[in-house]
């Protein structure tokens, strides 16, 4: 089951940073390129990305799923403005 699961995350298409819900939330691929001059990105501090985040549904992968972007997968080195951190 777990394979499936699996199979199924990795079909799932990339978040473009265009599309207008990741727009709305700063979302970027890479966190070097968040946009420090928006307020929505005032909390950002280096080494907030995807993977440390409280959001990601897995523990591992250069694209995982977010509870924030269903139905998409977002980098592990992305950040947007709903980051928090894990617990």
């Amino acid at each position: 089951v777990v394979g499936i699961g699996e199979l199924r995350a990795a079909e799932l298409p990339h978040l473009a940073p265009a599309e207008p819900a990741a727009k709305a939330l700063l979302y970027v691929a890479n966190a070097a390129e968040v946009d420090r001059k928006n307020p929505l990105a005032a909390k950002f501090k280096p080494g907030q990305t995807c993977a440390t985040c409280a959001q990601i549904n897995s523990p591992a992968g250069a694209w995982r799923p977010c509870k924030i972007f269903p139905g998409k997968l977002v980098s592990e080195r992305g950040w947007c403005s709903v980051w928090a951190p894990k617990a």
